[in-house]
This record gives structure tokens, sequence and C-alpha cells, in this order.
């Protein structure tokens, strides 16, 4: 049986002093892989089964000479020069001819970066300093391409300029202490996230019942000239729609979205089109944002201030953080 996945809790800053080992927090799919002789299970976080999206890494996993093990890590798919969630998230599909076709055309990868047992041997228990050492071992017997060993230093100021070399494009880093057992479904670790802003044109609204803002839908200008729907910021405090509705107001009536438009069917509407009020591009906000796929905010954004001082025309696509490419695997290696 697969155990829960260890999870990590968000911090603002990386820990300092000794007994600290960090890792590049990588934008994939976390994957639990257990191997048992001809049997092979992939578990997600949520404890879902992935084998059948990925049957590339249960080939791989089923080809090993070691036939018992169990192996935390990340799924990353490379396609391109990035490492495309996108091309992850296309992976979950009912058509099993679509998946086939897919992993061979482009292949996913194990990234790893914990082993939990090996044989007869459960390794869970003991420091990750020694749960390490084993993966390493392994790691070192199975060389090939499509499997990888996640950098690790003890340096914090290292682990920082990861984050810096990656260009926002990493998705943070985790700490783990080395004396630490393995504890499934806790946050026994610590991570600090990337902190990426942009500015967007507020090209539409959307309104609760009462007719305040509930929403403000962002646009950004691409290569085409056209604006297009990138994301939203919602979660508004019920004091400051008011002011907002009354902030838009001038504006309601505008083009709004002239490229890619939200509204929809989606599966947070019921399947259903969701209306919004469309408005001139003329408001621009910076706003907080996490990780972007397919040139969209893979989250909800947060409001950091007005910006009356940037014209609309400025806020482009070009400001996004791309996704991490291969090649930049060398700089946080």
């Amino acid at each position: 049986m697969i155990p829960a996945a260890m999870e990590a809790k968000l911090v603002a800053e990386l820990p300092t002093g000794p007994g600290w080992r960090f890792e590049p927090k990588w934008d994939g799919f976390r994957a639990l892989v257990r191997r048992d002789g001809a049997d092979v299970e992939i578990q997600s976080k949520s404890g879902k089964p992935l084998g059948r999206y990925f049957p590339e890494i249960v080939a791989l996993v089923a080809g090993l000479a070691e036939t018992r093990f169990l192996l935390d890590g990340e799924l990353i798919l490379p396609v391109g020069d990035v490492l495309s969630f996108d091309a992850l998230q296309q992976r979950l599909h009912p058509a099993e001819s679509r998946i086939a076709r897919l992993s061979r055309e482009t292949p996913a990868q194990l990234m790893l970066f914990d082993l939990l047992g090996e044989g007869d041997t459960d390794l869970a228990g003991q420091p990750f300093a020694e749960r390490r050492r084993a993966l390493e071992a392994f790691r070192g017997r199975h060389a090939t391409p499509a499997l990888l060993l996640s950098p690790q230093t003890e340096d914090v100021s290292r682990a920082e300029g990861w984050l810096r070399a990656s260009g926002g494009a990493l998705d943070g880093v985790v700490a783990k202490r080395a004396d630490l057992p393995y504890r499934p479904g806790e946050r026994a670790m610590l991570k600090v996230k990337q902190h990426r802003t942009a500015d967007c044109v507020v090209g539409g609204a959307r309104r609760d019942a009462d007719g305040a803002v509930a929403s403000l839908l962002l646009g950004l200008y691409g290569p085409d000239g056209l604006l297009h729907h990138v994301g939203f910021v919602a979660g508004l405090p019920a004091s400051e729609r008011r002011a907002l509705t009354d902030r838009i107001a001038p504006h309601l009536g505008g083009e709004g979205f002239t490229g890619k438009a939200p509204g929809g069917p989606s599966r947070w509407s019921g399947g259903e089109a969701r209306a919004y009020d469309p408005l001139s591009p003329e408001l621009v906000v910076e706003v907080l944002y996490d990780q972007v796929t397919a040139d969209r905010f893979r989250h909800g954004a947060r409001l950091l201030r007005w910006r009356p001082d940037k014209a609309p025309r400025q806020c482009c696509m070009d400001q996004l953080a791309h996704a991490l490419r291969p090649s930049e695997l060398a700089a946080i290696a």
C-alpha cells in the first residue's frame, strides 16, 4: 500500500542554521511510485492513481533491474524548450488512444527526491539524510534520461540563488531537516514559493447578486495586439466591493477583451457560461500570481495596487514568467 505524501508548510523565508537540506520545488504532478514485482503503481498527492495517464513511466519503472521499491518524486514534461504543466494536464484524458499518442510524442520524466523503501527494507522511518544517500545510490544504478535526481544543497544562499537563476519559473524551494523521518500526510517540510507580479488591464468585471463587483477580469496584450483574458482577482472584501463598483462605472460598456475572452462554460460554473460586464481597457492593476498555464494564471490572482501611472498598452504577455526550460536546469544542478 502506498502511503499519503508528506507535504510542506508555506513560509515566507527559507530557514537558516545547521541541519537543513534544500531542494527545488518542481512545477509538475507529485507522484509516489511503487513497484512490487510485475505490479507498478503511480499515486498522486491526493491519492488518485496516475499510472494509466503515464504509460511510459510505468514501462520505465517496470524495466528497472530492481523489483521492489517505493519512490517519491514529481512528474515533469518537457515540450520543446520548456517544462509544460499544460501538457501534463492534457494527459488527464479519458481516451486511452490519446494518452498513448501523447506518451510517444511528448514523454514525461520522473524527478526523484525521496526513497521510502527498497527490497525488504522500509526506509521511511530513517532520517532524510540516510534516505537521500540511498536514493542517490538507487539513481546511480538506474541512470536514464527519463529518471532524474532532484538537486540538493545544504547552503541556503545557493537555494536562494536557484530562485534567481530560474527567472521566476521555478515553483519554489523546499526545506527538509536532515534528521526528518518520512511523515505521511503531514506538513513536515517547509516551502518558499515564488512571488510573481504582473501589471494587467482590467477588461471586465463580474457582479454579485447585489450588483457589487465580485471579481475583476484581467487581460494582457499579446504579440497580435489583442487584449487576451489571462485570469481574475476574486475574494475581494465586502467592504471594498462598493468602492470598486463606483471605480469601474465610468468604463462600463467598453470593448473589453478583443482576443481570448472569458465567459465560456467551465467546471466551476456547472457547465454554464458566466456573464460579465466588459470595460474599456483603461484601468491597470498590479497583481500577485503563482503559476501560468497556457498563457493564463493557474489560480486567482491577488490585487496589490492600482497603477494609474501605467499605460494599458504596456501590459503585455512578455512580463509573465515563462515555464522552466530544460537548458536552465544546469543553473540549479
